[in-house]
């Protein structure tokens, strides 16, 4: 095995574990183990915890740019784009009941232990919402497209945690189901309602 294909199986089990044990009950050990390769053999590739998590990061950013990439080239209105990514958490919903969302237990995490990696972390959800603006924008609202972004953010983000919580696959489906007949409305041109308070704090942030 290559040193580059090692590092990336590293990566890749350390992505594994950090989501289904969190960053912070994950040891070298344990990753060391999942790969089988030798400590030392481990520290040659990365010197630290921290290491492996900003390696982490830069792999889960590299797969959603490529995740969002193939969706424009699979879908060319960008109203079926933003349809992909509300699908995200029906596509996911095993995974997310049982973990809860990758981005945002990670960003939980390093945030109640005030990990200098959170902001990098966090690039993830600025990805997402940038993305999101730039579908919205093109849908025809240029104006509303920051806040309509947050919006859609908001309900992955909630339907996650519910979703974990109560390990309800019907609520998945239901609120996926309604967040598309919105989608619907605002396609068509109907205004749909976006909660005041969070679009004045998106238009504040855009």
């Amino acid at each position: 095995m290559g040193a580059e294909t090692t590092r990336a199986h590293i990566v890749e089990a350390a992505d594994r574990l950090f989501y289904h044990q969190g960053y912070g009950h994950t040891s070298f050990a344990a990753i060391a183990e999942a790969v089988h390769i030798s400590r030392g053999n481990f520290y040659y590739h990365f010197k630290s915890k921290d290491d492996i998590l900003r390696a982490v990061i830069v792999a889960r950013l590299e797969s959603r740019r490529r995740m969002l990439e193939q969706w424009e080239a699979e879908e060319s209105d960008p109203a079926g784009r933003i349809r992909r990514f509300i699908e995200i958490v029906v596509t996911n919903r095993a995974d997310i009941q049982s973990y809860g969302c990758p981005v945002g237990t990670l960003t939980t995490e390093l945030a109640k232990l005030g990990h200098p990696a959170l902001d990098e972390a966090g690039e993830l959800f600025t990805l997402f919402r940038a993305w999101l603006r730039e579908q919205f924008t093109q849908l025809g609202h240029p104006a509303r497209a920051d806040a309509l972004a947050m919006h859609v953010l908001a309900f992955s983000q909630g339907v996650a945690t519910l979703a974990h919580a109560f390990r309800d696959e019907d609520f998945i489906r239901r609120e996926v189901r309604r967040m598309h007949d919105w989608l619907s409305a605002y396609s068509a041109g109907s205004e749909a309602a976006v909660p005041a308070a969070h679009e004045d704090g998106a238009q504040a942030d855009a």
